[in-house]
């Protein structure tokens, strides 16, 4: 049986797996037990075939899922609930929003922008238990996919599209900066969907094409992000709580 392509999410307090149509989460309880919920995906892009327009959408889909899993599962916990996470997400914007206005080179100017636009997720990946789930996360779906005992690094994690991204991003603020100044907000913000567009395509490439040298460049933020900051090695009830998650899921799958 051809295994599914699966992707996921590291909660604060457990994980989420999603596939094609169905999605499972697991967290661990205040109690210590495992609580678990699965449900059906919500399809955006499921006959939607052209470039950059299928990923954003994509991207909507697994969005789309967090309100099902918090009727399904209260007891979860996103990472962005958490309130530095969100001053951080405001320190972010106004700071993007000055080096917009500054007088500093394009190239200095752009390198700000992308840091302020990451720095929420990598405030959100410091403490508590969210980097080991996301290493229990990467096991769990590596292990399904290959047979093997996986590590908890993982090609295919959003992290990869650190690279691609800030490659698409300056690109597309580059273009928004020759429009009229009247019209310069709404092409940014076409600019912004742009961007999130061609970077999950050049991420689909890049799973296609591992070996390739612009790959390997482009993966590399991605890899060193996985490496040093956005992964733990889970611990074994972790672990537990990952595989209750993957199960979850593919018994969703079987059963849609």
């Amino acid at each position: 049986m051809d295994k599914l392509r699966l992707g996921g999410m590291a909660l604060s307090n457990g994980v989420l797996v999603h596939g094609p149509t169905s999605w499972g989460a697991a967290v661990r309880g205040p109690d210590g037990a495992i609580l678990a919920a699965s449900g059906t995906k919500r399809r955006f892009a499921a006959n939607v075939s052209t470039p950059f327009v299928r990923g954003p959408l994509r991207l909507a889909e697994a969005l789309a899922v967090l309100p099902d899993v918090r009727r399904a599962l209260p007891e979860a916990r996103f990472p962005f609930e958490r309130p530095r996470v969100a001053a951080a997400v405001v320190a972010g914007a106004a700071t993007a929003g000055i080096a917009r206005r500054s007088g500093l080179g394009f190239v200095a100017r752009e390198a700000i922008v992308a840091f302020a636009s990451l720095a929420p997720a990598a405030i959100a990946l410091r403490g508590g238990e969210l980097a080991s789930y996301h290493g229990a996360e990467h096991i769990s779906i590596g292990t399904y996919e290959t047979g093997e005992p996986a590590t908890k690094e993982h090609d295919r994690c959003g992290g990869h599209l650190v690279g691609p991204l800030l490659l698409t991003s300056m690109a597309a603020s580059a273009l928004a900066a020759h429009a009229p100044a009247r019209a310069r907000p709404t092409a940014r913000a076409l600019g912004a969907i742009g961007a999130v567009g061609a970077a999950v395509e050049v991420f689909g490439w890049m799973g296609r094409h591992p070996d390739h040298p612009v790959s390997r460049a482009l993966a590399r933020p991605g890899h060193e992000l996985q490496a040093r900051v956005s992964t733990a090695e889970p611990s074994a009830a972790q672990l537990a709580v990952a595989e209750s998650a993957l199960a979850a899921c593919l018994d969703a799958e079987q059963a849609a």
